[in-house]
């Protein structure tokens, strides 16, 4: 059995100061996740989302960024899903980076709604036509007794839509995650981490301060 205990990694970054944020977090997140493709870290637009409905049970999954922009954060989902009933119940929802590769993290606390039928569509068409099928076979997060029931209906909707364009499926589109708060973090060594969180003052400006480690 592995010893926990000993697992340590020595971060060796030469840490992060106030004069380096840019005032932006907009801004701040594209300086750090351009910089994690130009790492070539995996998925680095995957990002752990986390949601919490009426039982207050809280619940999380990795998902993939799709787009960004000063207006949010998007990603698409089933609406049928857990999430998507969670996200019903409850629109306050927590959002996750692991750049471990740069040794960095940030979060993000915000909001969440249903981004337009448009928009869905846009994104639905220009995925491989596999995913599209996929979209339509999965009812997602509901019991499945095997694997080969999935396969068996992937094939029913290749064959149904084998000629032409596959059409948008109702139960799938994206959401837009509204941040209020971000996080940028930094590993430092002796554990004492950079921490500097961004939060949003009522008249629209984001206010910057350093968290200890």
């Amino acid at each position: 059995m592995v010893d926990l205990a000993t697992m340590r990694q020595e971060y060796t970054t030469k840490g992060l100061h106030k004069k380096d944020m840019l005032e932006n977090p907009y801004e701040q997140f594209e300086l750090w996740f351009n910089q994690s493709v130009e790492a070539k870290l995996i998925e680095p637009n995957a990002f752990t989302l986390a949601t919490v409905g009426v039982d207050l049970k809280p619940s999380q999954r990795t998902v993939l960024l799709k787009r960004y922009d000063e207006s949010g954060f998007v990603f698409f989902s089933n609406y049928g899903s857990k999430k998507s009933q969670q996200i019903e119940q409850n629109s306050f929802v927590a959002a996750h980076f692991a750049w471990l590769g740069l040794e960095r993290q940030l979060r993000i606390e915000g909001t969440i709604q249903e981004i337009s039928k448009t928009e869905s569509l846009k994104y639905f068409l220009s995925r491989p036509r596999g995913s599209q099928i996929g979209a339509w076979v999965s009812h997602q997060s509901e019991v499945v007794t095997s694997r080969s029931i999935l396969e068996q209906k992937f094939d029913q909707i290749r064959k149904k839509f084998v000629k032409g364009e596959i059409p948008f499926p109702e139960k799938w589109g994206g959401y837009i995650i509204k941040p209020t708060l971000f996080e940028f973090w930094q590993g430092g060594q002796d554990r004492l981490h950079d921490r500097f969180e961004y939060s949003l003052e009522e008249n629209g400006s984001w206010d910057i301060h350093r968290l200890e480690p």
